[in-house]
């Protein structure tokens, strides 16, 4: 398989990936690297965090006092901060990195967030679980999630008194898209749904006296409709297979849609819905590798973040810093912006955002230096004055960064070689330009300078 070809599924299917196993995959074929990719991720392993502090709390069967209350909330606020961290950590170290990044894809379509630890740590390993996985299951799963049943209002949906939210975006957001259901759908599938609800624990409870037993009307079929029914109703609309095929398609190939690439992924999706096959068969066409798809779209703030840290290992001193960081950058994990989460592509730049992105690699890994080039021409861009990071930064920013990875990893690629592993697609000529014009001093100080560049953003 040609090494730009493998660099770009691994880009997407990832966040990159090292010379040494880039090495390995040249000699094998493009079916036996894809095959491997979805091998690494068979496993599921969840993601777990000590939350052994409020543990006991939730296991009670009574009413939570105020004060057992404030803990939880005050606890929570804690150790989210270092569930965010450990999940940035593991999008970064675990093999199964293509589980890894489907759970970072399904975490801006099934979109949640809730202020109580367990809850959202359930909901993310339901999110890992499912993730390549059968599409119905996945549905029925994310609509019993207590973090879910709070987030959309499903715990007061109630026989007397019905709440929408959740049947609303279960097909505006979820499923179908706006404009292929109706007013009328939405108040009877809500009906469906009525008793959803949860434990302390967070485990899913079905309020009979609260679930509407009457006859519903959906999509033109009538019944004693549950919710996993109103699910299978929505899932033999094709619509259903071809909304999520775009959705899938704008995060894994372009924000520019081909109609006929997403109808094929549709035809594939819609026979079983499963997650995995849908997956497979868009990582082995000719049309995902074709240039046009090569190092085109923005990275998001996470994937900038992470593929930094997978080529420099970096740790922060403090976790309120990984989170400030985020917040600069336009990307929270855990935090989304509202139910229909991140925009995406040309919304994660702005001249904030830019210049931030422009000057992190130096502020993270090198004192927020870079060397300029060798002509000495001026060159805003690439120049950052220490004395600035210090002032504006250097309180919020200590990390530690891990060189001797590096060195290790890239011990076998010349250093004018860098650029061929840590930028993705092609290089214009003025950036060409401009590369061979700088003071390769040093691997280190030559990485530093191509995740500095425009470029890099890209993948």
């Amino acid at each position: 398989m040609e090494p730009e070809h493998i660099q770009h599924l691994y880009w997407r299917a990832g966040f990159g990936i090292l010379p040494k196993p880039l090495k390995a995959l040249k000699k094998k074929s493009r079916k036996a690297v894809v095959n491997a990719l979805f091998q690494n991720s068979e496993a599921y392993g969840a993601l777990q965090i000590d939350t052994s502090a409020i543990d006991s709390i939730l296991e009670s069967q009574g009413m939570l006092s105020d004060e057992e209350r404030k803990k939880i909330q005050a606890y929570s606020r804690k150790k989210l901060m270092e569930l965010n961290g450990a999940w940035i950590n593991r999008l970064g170290t675990s093999e199964a990195i293509l589980r890894e990044k489907m759970t970072l894809f399904w975490a801006n379509i099934f979109v949640c967030k809730d202020n109580n630890v367990v809850y959202m740590q359930n909901y993310n390993n339901t999110l890992r679980e499912h993730a390549l996985g059968d599409f119905r299951a996945f549905v029925n799963a994310i609509s019993k999630e207590a973090a879910m049943t709070k987030y959309l209002n499903t715990k007061q949906n109630k026989k007397q008194k019905p709440n929408e939210n959740f049947a609303r975006e279960l097909m505006e957001l979820f499923t179908l898209g706006e404009g292929h259901y109706t007013e009328e759908d939405i108040k009877e599938s809500a009906r469906a749904f009525t008793g959803y609800a949860h434990n302390l624990k967070g485990d899913f409870v079905l309020r009979k006296f609260q679930h509407d037993h009457g006859l519903k009307t959906f999509f033109g079929k009538t019944g004693n409709f549950s919710g996993e029914d109103i699910v299978d109703i929505i899932l033999e609309k094709k619509q259903c297979a071809l909304f999520i095929s775009k959705k899938i398609y704008k995060y894994f190939v372009n924000d520019s849609i081909n109609d006929s690439h997403v109808n094929a992924m549709a035809d594939v999706f819609y026979k079983d819905y499963n997650i995995a096959k849908l997956m497979h068969f868009v990582f082995s066409s000719d049309w995902f590798y074709h240039k046009g798809n090569i190092g085109t779209k923005i990275k998001s703030p996470i994937e900038f973040l992470v593929g930094m840290k997978q080529l420099v290992p970096i740790k922060f001193d403090n976790p309120r810093q990984l989170i400030n960081l985020q917040r600069q950058l336009g990307q929270i994990l855990l935090d989304p912006p509202n139910v229909a989460g991140w925009k995406g592509g040309r919304n994660w730049i702005d001249s904030n955002t830019i210049a931030l992105r422009l000057k992190l690699p130096s502020m993270l890994l090198n004192d927020a230096y870079i060397s300029k080039a060798e002509t000495g021409e001026e060159d805003t861009m690439m120049s950052v004055k220490k004395e600035i990071y210090r002032k504006n930064f250097g309180k919020r920013l200590k990390t530690s960064s891990d060189w001797s990875t590096f060195t290790k990893n890239f011990d076998s690629v010349a250093t004018n070689d860098l650029h061929d592993y840590i930028l993705a697609g092609n290089l214009s000529p003025d950036t060409k330009k401009y590369l061979d014009r700088l003071e390769k001093i040093s691997k280190k100080a030559y990485s530093i300078q191509l995740m500095s560049l425009p470029e890099y953003q890209m993948c």
